[in-house]
């Protein structure tokens, strides 16, 4: 790799990244995932093949895999640990072990997703982001973050600059003007059945 990695990707590339593992080992989540994503892909026609970004140990692709049991997964992961997880899941072919930002490739899916990803990176870099997810997709991309109409900065377990909070969406709709909001919704961190932690998501579909 010669391009130097950001403040924030060296974050979860290292130590607090292998610790994110542990504190999220939980099939609670699973269960949770597999709510939000029946509910965010009901829109959704034809998946057969997807693409995770930032997938760590693989828990939103067990949960997609429940869905759509045929779902071929491919997964992008910067940290070696959680990559190693992931190959156990889907296979060491299926696993890309690197930065989002480094990845080339042409190879296209039905769904790229992101969840949880976008909010961690820096934003000087959010729109060489937002052009790979677009490229890499055929027909959808399921965005899941944290929202809020302007850009905000929040501490993170103690760590400044970790955690930013904006319209990833609107900002995607905005530079690539063939993308159509397919469909949105919230999950709630209270919800009594299925509670996740105050996650928007936004189904964007290209047009054909």
């Amino acid at each position: 790799m010669n391009r130097k990695y950001s403040e924030q990707e060296e974050f979860w590339a290292g130590e607090f990244g292998g610790d994110y593992i542990q504190r999220n080992l939980d099939s609670s989540i699973v269960a949770g995932n597999v709510s939000l994503f029946a509910s965010a892909l009901a829109q959704a026609n034809g998946l057969s093949s997807c693409i995770e970004f930032g997938a760590n140990v693989g828990l939103n692709l067990r949960a997609l895999r429940s869905l759509y049991p045929n779902l071929e997964c491919s997964a992008i992961e910067i940290n070696s640990t959680a990559a190693k997880i992931l190959a156990e899941i889907i296979g060491s072919d299926h696993v890309i072990n690197s930065s989002i930002l480094d990845i080339d490739s042409t190879e296209k899916f039905d769904l790229v997703l992101i969840k949880g990803v976008l909010i961690h990176l820096n934003p000087d870099l959010l729109s060489n982001v937002y052009k790979k997810l677009y490229e890499m997709s055929s027909r959808y991309i399921l965005v899941c973050e944290y929202y809020n109409p302007t850009p905000v900065s929040i501490d993170y377990r103690g760590h400044s600059d970790r955690l930013f909070k904006r319209d990833f969406a609107g900002e995607m709709l905005d530079l690539h003007t063939d993308l159509t909001l397919r469909d949105y919704g919230f999950v709630y961190h209270r919800d009594i059945n299925f509670p996740l932690d105050d996650i928007t998501w936004f189904l964007l579909e290209k047009k054909s």
